[in-house]
């Protein structure tokens, strides 16, 4: 049984990585456990890891899920200088998506569910995941 899962990127300065992955997310790392690496739980059971080394070539995108993708558009160039991205959507699918890179070439995205109902629905549905007690904890 898979309960959690964690995605790790890599950044060749860890201090500008941190405070670039800090803006992002909107908060400080969950724990920082040693030194050239900090972690954010970004949903239940859901951590990004940003280690100090050499990012891979063509990997991601790590793609985060948003309420509104436009708005957090216009946050990112603001706040991180991420060059303007084009967001995209096709009808037979149920999401807007984009994909945009960090500073150090690590493949990033974000989709918003179109539908307000399936996006209320998915936000509770992880709001409610906060306890372990299904899987025996």
């Amino acid at each position: 049984m898979i309960y959690e899962m964690t995605v790790q990127v890599r950044v060749t300065d860890i201090n500008e990585g941190q405070i670039w992955y800090q803006t992002l997310l909107n908060k400080e790392p969950d724990d920082v456990p040693h030194a050239g690496f900090a972690e954010w739980e970004l949903v239940p059971g859901c951590w990004l890891q940003v280690a100090e080394g050499v990012p891979s070539a063509g990997s991601g995108p790590i793609r985060l899920g948003v309420i509104d993708i436009e708005a957090e558009r216009d946050r990112l160039q603001k706040e991180l200088n991420v060059e303007s991205f084009e967001i995209h959507s096709r009808a037979e699918v149920p999401v807007k998506w984009a994909t945009f890179t960090d500073p150090w070439g690590n493949r990033l995205g974000l989709f918003e569910y179109l539908s307000d109902t399936e996006k209320n629905e998915r936000v509770q549905t992880v709001l409610s995941k906060t306890s372990c007690s299904d899987i025996g904890g």
